[in-house]
C-alpha cells in the first residue's frame, strides 16, 4: 500500500471515525471536547519559545513520559514542552501530572491538511513519539518540514510486527522518516529493523525510571482508618472487560472474609458499568470518588478515580495486573514492583513481555494460568507475610537494576535537537533585526 492509497482510505473512513467519536462519547463525554483540534484547529496559542513536541497517546504512555518530560525541562529550560494525546484519559493524566508546566493538545487525524495545520501552528523543533504510534502522514509531513523525529521507548510485539509487515512499503517509508529509534529491548529493535527502521539503539524502558509520587499517601491514609488496618487488601489494577466478573465470582470467595478488594477498571467509561456489577451482586462496596474513609463492612472499593494508581499500590498487600487473563496483552506491572508490592499476572502479557518475564525471573511477580490459580495465589500471598516482603524487596531491586533509560534517550535525542535549536534561534534573531 502506498501513502496515497492509505490517505484515500482514511478519507473514505472519516465518517466512520467521527461516528466512533460519538459512540465513545456515549460513555465518556470528554470525547466531544476539543474536537476542532482533531482537524488541526487549536485555540491554545503557539509560543515564541522553541517547542519540543512529545506524543503520548493515552494514560500509560503519558505516565511513562513523566521522567522524560522532567529531563527535557531540566536540560532545555528555555523550551516549551507540547504533549499531544489521542484519548481524553491521556489528556486528563497529563493535566494531573504536569499542570500548566506543559502545553497539551489532541493530535490531529492523520490526514495531510490537519497535520500541516498542527505543524505550522506549533512549529516544533523536535518530535518525540512514545512506543509505537506510527502515523504515515504525520511523520511524512514532519519530515517535509525538516523536523527531526525520534521514536522512543519503542516496543513492537511479534503480533504487531506481523500486521505492519502486511503493508511493507508503507511501513518502511514511515519508519524511514525517523532519525532516531530508541528501543526497549533487543527483540523490539530486531523487529523494527526488519520493517525498515534505521539507527536503532536498545536503551531500555523509561517506565523503570518513574518515581512513585508522594500523593500515594493520600488514599493510604483513607484505608488506614479501616479498623486498625488489620485487614488484607487485594488490588486488581487496570482490569478489562469480563475480568471484574471473574474476580468477583471466583477470586473474592477464596479470600478471607475480612479481605478488601480494590477494583480499578482500566477505562473510566466503565466505572459505572462495574459499579452496576457490584450492586447486582449485593456486595458492600464504596466508590473512591465519594472521598470517604473505607468502612469496616466494605468488601470492595471501586477505584473510580484518575491518576491515583500509585496510591492504590501503596494501600494494597498484593496486586493483580489486569488485562492479562484474556488475550489483551496485559498492563504495566513496574509500578507495583517500584512500590514493593507482589504482583500477579495472567498468561497474556505480550504487550509487556520482557518486563513481565524479567519480573517473574527476579521473584517480584508470579504468573497464573487461569482464574482458579489466580484465586489460590492471591489467598496464599495474603496469608504469607514473609513471602510478600521477600517479593516486595525483589521488586524494588528489580526496578532499580533496570533504571537509566531516560538518560540514554536524552543522549540519543540531544544531537538531533542542537542543530535545529541553533537554526531556530538564528532565524528569530534575524527576524528581530529586520523588525
Amino acid at each position: 500500500m502506498s501513502r496515497r492509497i492509505y490517505s484515500a482510505l482514511l478519507w473514505a473512513a472519516l465518517p466512520l471515525v467521527l461516528l466512533r467519536l460519538l459512540w465513545r462519547a456515549r460513555r465518556q463525554r470528554e470525547y466531544l471536547q476539543h474536537v476542532p483540534e482533531r482537524f488541526g484547529r487549536y485555540a491554545v496559542a503557539s509560543t515564541e519559545r522553541p517547542t519540543i513536541w512529545l506524543h503520548a497517546v493515552s494514560v500509560g504512555e503519558t505516565r511513562a513520559a513523566a521522567p522524560l518530560v522532567d529531563a527535557l525541562r531540566a536540560r532545555y529550560p528555555s523550551h516549551q514542552i507540547l504533549l499531544t494525546h489521542t484519548t481524553p484519559t491521556g489528556r486528563q493524566a497529563s493535566e494531573k501530572l504536569f499542570g500548566d508546566r506543559v502545553l497539551r493538545a489532541y493530535l490531529p487525524f492523520d490526514l495531510a491538511f490537519p497535520v500541516r495545520r498542527f505543524l505550522a501552528h506549533f512549529q516544533p523543533v523536535l518530535g518525540i513519539i512514545l512506543e509505537t504510534e506510527l502515523w504515515p502522514n504525520l511523520l511524512h509531513q514532519a519530515h517535509e518540514y525538516a523536523i527531526p523525529l525520534a521514536l522512543v521507548n519503542a516496543r513492537l510485539s511479534a503480533r504487531s510486527a506481523a500486521r505492519y509487515a502486511r503493508f511493507a512499503a508503507l511501513t518502511r517509508a514511515t519508519l524511514g522518516t525517523l532519525q532516531c529509534v530508541a528501543a526497549q529491548s533487543a527483540d523490539d529493535a530486531s523487529r523494527l529493523k526488519s520493517l525498515g527502521a534505521q539507527t536503532v539503539r536498545v536503551v531500555g524502558n523509561v517506565k523503570f525510571d518513574i518515581t512513585p509520587p508522594r500523593e500515594s499517601d493520600v488514599i493510604r491514609a483513607l484505608l488506614i482508618t479501616r479498623q486498625a488496618n488489620t485487614h488484607p487488601t487485594f488490588l486488581c489494577a487496570s482490569t478489562r472487560e469480563n475480568e471484574e466478573e471473574i474476580i468477583l465470582d471466583t477470586v473474592l470467595p477464596s479470600l478471607p472474609a475480612s479481605a478488601l478488594i480494590i477494583l480499578v477498571p482500566r477505562h473510566p467509561q466503565r466505572f459505572n458499568e462495574v459499579a452496576g456489577l457490584l450492586a447486582k451482586r449485593g456486595l458492600a462496596f464504596q466508590r473512591r470518588s465519594a472521598n470517604e474513609p473505607v468502612h469496616a463492612a466494605t468488601r470492595v472499593l471501586l477505584g473510580d478515580s484518575m491518576g491515583e494508581m500509585f496510591a492504590y499500590y501503596a494501600a494494597c498487600d498484593v496486586a493483580f495486573i489486569g488485562g492479562s487473563l484474556a488475550p489483551l496483552g496485559g498492563q504495566n506491572l513496574l509500578e507495583a514492583c517500584a512500590m514493593g508490592k507482589p504482583a500477579i499476572v495472567g498468561p497474556h502479557t505480550f504487550n509487556f513481555d520482557k518486563a513481565t518475564r524479567l519480573a517473574v525471573e527476579a521473584g517480584a511477580a508470579v504468573r497464573v494460568e487461569d482464574a482458579q490459580t489466580l484465586a489460590r495465589e492471591a489467598a496464599r500471598l495474603l496469608s504469607d507475610t514473609p513471602k510478600r516482603e521477600q517479593m516486595g524487596a525483589a521488586g524494588r531491586d528489580f526496578v532499580r537494576a533496570h533504571q537509566g533509560a531516560t538518560a540514554r534517550i536524552m543522549g540519543e535525542i540531544e544531537p538531533l535537537l542542537a542543530p535545529r535549536t541553533s537554526t531556530r534561534a538564528t532565524e528569530r534573531s534575524a527576524q528581530r533585526e529586520q523588525a
